[in-house]
């Protein structure tokens, strides 16, 4: 069944509606947990991520689902990853082995890869720039 959408008029109006309630006791807010943005990563940073999974540009690029040309200009400095794939990022240098099964690559281990808070923000951080890549 298609949902019909309303027009903006009743949206507000509903949304009136709702804050005339509220401010009467008649209505109780639901509480909204705000998912916090992807960490920030720079361009060295994700080469040292790359390089301590023991992955090359290609394989990187596909883990990601963007092209290599791409994955060199994060790399390089040239561009910044979007939001989806800082997301991307952030899952493969949290949980490795899970992203690794999901997309069918060998597993790979990542110590001293983490995400701080530094400075009010949340960064990828690679303690080491060995290259890690441990298939299991």
């Amino acid at each position: 069944m298609k949902k019909v959408r309303q027009s903006l008029f009743e949206e507000l109006k509903q949304g009136l509606e709702e804050a005339i309630a509220y401010t009467k006791g008649e209505l109780t807010l639901k509480t909204v947990t705000v998912i916090s943005e992807p960490p920030e990563i720079d361009a060295a940073t994700l080469a040292a991520l790359r390089g301590a999974a023991g992955m090359s540009q290609g394989v990187f690029a596909g883990l990601l689902n963007v092209s290599t040309k791409t994955l060199q200009s994060w790399e390089q400095g040239l561009r910044q990853p979007a939001d989806a794939s800082r997301r991307l990022i952030q899952l493969f240098a949290e949980q490795p082995e899970v992203f690794c099964r999901t997309v069918g690559v060998p597993v790979v281990s990542l110590p001293g890869v983490s995400v701080e808070q530094t400075k009010g923000r949340r960064r990828i951080v690679v303690k080491s720039t060995r290259s890690r890549g441990a298939a299991k």
